[in-house]
């Protein structure tokens, strides 16, 4: 992955993401107007067993959400999460996603 494409996704990650889990397994999510499907089609790209769901329409809202849990999140996000100064640009964003990765043991 190139500087750019990792700067793009770290950045959508610290605007729009979600570092969480469903209470048995850890997962990062995006979740974005329908408009920026184009963006979502990239980041599917990014890695094969990454899941794009939607579009759904709930609340008179219509978003696609892109999710990266299981063996990719472990082997791929949080190998690339962890290689940038995330604490240092987003310390809110790095307590989220530091107590995702403490509950899950990560």
């Amino acid at each position: 992955m190139g500087e750019f494409q990792l700067g793009l996704l770290v950045g959508l990650l610290i605007g729009e993401g979600h570092f969480g889990g469903d209470g048995r397994q850890a997962q990062v999510t995006l979740r974005m107007h329908t408009r920026h499907q184009p963006l979502f089609d990239w980041l599917k790209g990014l890695h094969p067993e990454s899941k794009l769901y939607g579009p759904y329409s709930h609340g008179g809202r219509s978003y696609y959400q892109w999710m990266v849990r299981g063996e990719p999140l472990r082997k791929w996000l949080i190998p690339l999460l962890d290689s940038v100064p995330l604490a240092e640009l987003d310390p809110y964003a790095h307590e989220r996603y530091r107590r995702m990765k403490e509950r899950y043991g990560l």
